[in-house]
């Protein structure tokens, strides 16, 4: 299947979060309390004629994407361009395409196409200072047979889901990234 078709079969952003599950709440707030700067959307703007499109790799599970979809959707409006969410689970083709390191089905991707429907970039799981700042986080575990492992780890997923939801800094973060990609 081509990107074309991919993006045809994908669901509307608003299909997604109606569909969604888990996360929904976390990141609807997000999306509410994220705002692009001026140049932000100044700069956005001037992709505008190049009528670009993009699939989103997701699952509603995923603290990543809970992230960074919000983010996204404001790019989005922004640049004027539409987005069709394709499940990752359900869709293991197109993910196994975009695999992280040669390996991870890490989510969410961003797969970004002109009008033709020819790739112009990817971005995804994370942008790098985030990357940095989960694997600073991580480095501070237990080993993995330290009895207090899995009590250290979940409580290191529930401090960073919060840092997501709330930290104004990583969201800026996150839409420079995306905003490097595209622009």
């Amino acid at each position: 299947m081509d990107l074309n078709a991919w993006f045809q079969k994908g669901m509307t952003m608003d299909e997604y979060i109606n569909a969604m599950t888990r996360n929904r709440d976390e990141m609807i707030s997000i999306y509410e309390h994220f705002a692009l700067t001026a140049e932000d959307k100044s700069q956005l703007e001037t992709l505008r004629t190049q009528n670009l499109r993009a699939i989103v790799l997701s699952e509603d599970w995923c603290g990543d994407a809970l992230l960074n979809n919000p983010i996204l959707m404001r790019i989005a409006e922004a640049a004027g361009m539409e987005l069709r969410v394709v499940l990752r689970d359900q869709n293991l083709e197109l993910m196994d395409q975009y695999l992280t390191n040669g390996t991870s089905r890490a989510i969410p991707i961003y797969i970004f196409l002109n009008e033709e429907g020819s790739e112009v970039g990817v971005w995804g799981p994370r942008a790098p200072e985030v990357q940095a700042l989960v694997m600073e986080r991580r480095a501070a575990l237990p080993d993995k047979d330290a009895e207090d492992f899995q009590e250290k780890q979940m409580a290191l997923y529930k401090d960073l889901a919060a840092s997501y939801q709330t930290d104004a800094a990583i969201w800026q973060t996150v839409a420079n990234s995306i905003k490097q990609t595209l622009l």
